[in-house]
């Protein structure tokens, strides 16, 4: 038995001093320290090859993960300054290999490795991550086909994200050169090692962000290249933040990274691969002289179709003037009618002439002034009768008589009956000799009628 620590196998209530021992009970913390000393002591560095499980990134920026295999499992932290060199982007599953320093904490009673590196643990470690971010943004829609738009058939200014040194950007501005001249504006950013993918997202996303009528005019097109190379060293194109930088780019964006053989995600959310940089500044424009031949061809089309169309009508014309009748074959029987109307026209004013000759002979001999003055004394004649007739019939020659004649004074009408004369009210009497004014009053329930000042005839 160790004669450090007491007998217990007779319990006390209260913990007393031994004889012979001036040293005092250690602290909870007192051991983790010396725990923590031992392990760091004895492991110092590590390098641990497992499983991810558990990732997690803090908003402090330090990620916390585990390492696991399959009968053990380690706790693991990497602070925000080795996480921010990270080259990938670690998720639970893929397996890696850590670099960093074995140590305890106290705070939980674990062992843990404070990870300094983190590196995938192989190729196969690297596709399989790989696929498991390709099936998840995937499932997000990013690369869906319905979504990738036509690029503009003649772009004014394309914008290229790639490194300003290198065959890449050479290559690709020689070949548009060549093709067709056009603006370009160069985003320069690194295509490979720490940063890379945060700056050609940043690239593609300032392109988007430039007005369309801005100092700087926002490009038409965009084209994200870089040269071959392992899959490592194309690794930052398959990136997230640059998958979806590219997916949500307002501008058609041509993915030309690496070789034909090299696909990455960049690719995939892209609006068009090029297997090449410089095929993509194929894919960009057209060709100048072919441009220029083709609008040379539809203008010497144009103008053998206007021709072609003046010929045929011309044609047409002269076959309608053909068949056409002559001046002379259609106004001739016109002509001819209006000589035969002009004929007949003379003839029968003679004849008209000769007929009223003959009315007025005939008629003539009534003009003559015996006959005149018999037709005026026979008017005449039946003048004096018809005058005789209105004599006798004339009202006022019974006044000579003794008669009056009563006339209503308002419309000089003849008044025939009493009810007349109450009714007109104020009466002219038209005697033999005058007219006297009368009135009709009413005078113990007869009419009668009050004369007025007379009127001499």
């Amino acid at each position: 038995m160790d004669d450090r620590f007491p007998d217990f196998t007779s319990s006390r209530l209260v913990a007393e001093p031994r004889a012979n021992d001036n040293a005092a009970p250690e602290s909870v913390s007192e051991l983790a320290g010396r725990l923590k000393r031992m392990v760091e002591g004895e492991f110092g560095r590590v390098r641990l090859r497992g499983e991810i499980s558990g990732y997690k990134r803090a908003s402090s920026g330090h990620v916390y993960l585990a390492l696991k295999d399959d009968a053990a499992l380690i706790d693991g932290v990497m602070w925000r300054g080795s996480a921010g060199r990270l080259a990938f982007t670690p998720q639970d599953g893929v397996e890696v290999i850590a670099t960093g320093k074995l140590t305890t904490y106290p705070g939980r009673s674990r062992y843990q490795i404070v990870i300094d590196h983190l590196e995938l643990a192989g190729e196969g470690a690297l596709m399989a991550l790989l696929e498991k971010l390709k099936a998840r943004l995937a499932g997000e829609g990013l690369f869906d086909a319905a979504k990738k738009r036509p690029l503009p058939f003649l772009p004014r200014t394309i914008g290229i994200v790639t490194s300003p040194t290198g065959a890449v950007i050479r290559d690709i501005l020689h070949r548009l050169a060549d093709r067709c001249p056009s603006h370009v504006l160069v985003w320069p950013v690194k295509v490979q090692g720490e940063g890379a993918a945060a700056e050609i997202a940043a690239a593609v996303r300032g392109f988007g962000a430039l007005p369309q009528d801005g100092p700087v005019r926002r490009p038409d097109l965009l084209i994200v290249a870089r040269g071959g190379g392992s899959i490592e060293d194309l690794w930052c194109f398959n990136e997230e933040v640059v998958v979806r930088a590219v997916a949500a780019s307002p501008i058609p964006v041509i993915s030309a990274v690496g070789h034909e053989t090299d696909t990455t995600l960049c690719d995939h959310a892209a609006d068009l691969r090029a297997p090449t940089p410089t095929a993509a500044a194929e894919l960009a424009v057209p060709v100048r002289a072919d441009l220029a031949h083709s609008i040379a061809t539809l203008a010497l089309r144009t103008e053998r179709c206007a021709r072609r169309y003046h010929d045929r009508g011309r044609e047409q014309l002269a076959a309608l003037v053909r068949v056409m009748p002559r001046r002379d074959a259609l106004l001739g029987p016109q002509r001819q009618r209006l000589d035969d109307a002009a004929g007949r026209l003379s003839l029968a004013l003679e004849r008209r002439v000769a007929t009223a000759r003959r009315n007025l002979d005939r008629h003539g001999h009534a003009l003559r002034p015996a006959m005149l003055t018999q037709r005026l004394a026979q008017a005449r004649a039946r003048f004096d009768g018809t005058a005789r007739m209105l004599e006798q019939v004339n009202p006022d020659n019974l006044l000579q008589k003794g008669y009056v004649r009563v006339v209503a004074k308002t419309n000089g009408k003849t008044v025939a009956t009493a009810a007349d004369a109450r009714a007109a009210g104020a009466l002219q009497l038209h005697f033999r000799d005058g007219v006297l004014d009368a009135k009709v009053e009413r005078a113990g329930g007869r009419a009668y009628v009050e004369p007025t000042q007379p009127t001499l005839l």
